[in-house]
């Protein structure tokens, strides 16, 4: 699931991407209220985390510039302000929620999750034959057996899953998962699939998770 996180303090809106990012979300971030719009415009996200004190455009004219246009994306408002009427403002311009800082980031998630699921947003669980991924509530299961996956395991099997049957290359998979600007090591999608085969095959007698060599790798229900 990806997010669009609008903030212009940029420590604080690093340290929401890593914590966002560690419970699985893929996390884009902006510093302005025009930079927000575009974002939002050109992109699809999940929900929108948006400060209220932002430089070209402040949040709740954000927020209501993209509730004009027909933008029905969850938007989160996060602010030091903890005025009733500064929250009755950004709930009245189309906000779905509103969270004032200091926050603590479980409280984050938590709100955040419930968002995506009064929006909508949560989506249904994916099926590969016996193996079910639950992307609402974080959960993996073989059968009736429980697979515990780590954040960053559970967002590279989602990215496959939602693409069953089809080839998904390593750059594809780093842009969902990782950052569409990621200038790392590509192998480390090669250590997470071996890590996933390890936890979801294996065990199994399963070769669910293939290897298509020189393009990328397709997740399938087969069994054999």
């Amino acid at each position: 699931m990806r997010l669009l996180v609008v903030e212009d303090e940029q420590r604080l809106a690093a340290a929401v991407k890593w914590g966002l990012e560690s419970h699985g979300f893929v996390v884009d971030v902006v510093h302005s209220g025009p930079e927000a719009l575009w974002a939002a415009e050109e992109h699809e996200y999940g929900a929108i985390i948006l400060d209220v004190m932002l430089p070209g455009l402040n949040g709740y004219r954000v927020c209501e510039t993209l509730r004009r246009g027909g933008d029905t994306t969850p938007i989160m408002m996060l602010t030091a302000k903890d005025g009733e009427y500064d929250q009755a403002e950004g709930l009245d311009t189309g906000a779905d929620d509103y969270l004032t800082k200091p926050f603590s980031y479980v409280v984050l998630v938590a709100r955040v999750r419930a968002l995506l699921r009064r929006g909508g947003g949560a989506p249904a669980p994916l099926e590969i034959g016996d193996l079910v991924l639950d992307p609402a509530a974080r959960t993996c299961r073989r059968g009736e057996q429980r697979i515990e996956l780590t954040a960053r395991e559970f967002a590279v099997l989602e990215c496959l899953a939602r693409r069953r049957d089809v080839v998904v290359t390593k750059r594809e998979i780093l842009d969902q998962v990782w950052d569409p600007h990621y200038e790392g090591d590509v192998n480390v999608v090669e250590v997470h699939i071996s890590s996933l085969r390890r936890k979801i095959d294996q065990p199994f007698d399963r070769r669910t998770l293939e290897t298509v060599r020189g393009m990328g790798y397709r997740l399938t229900g087969s069994t054999r």
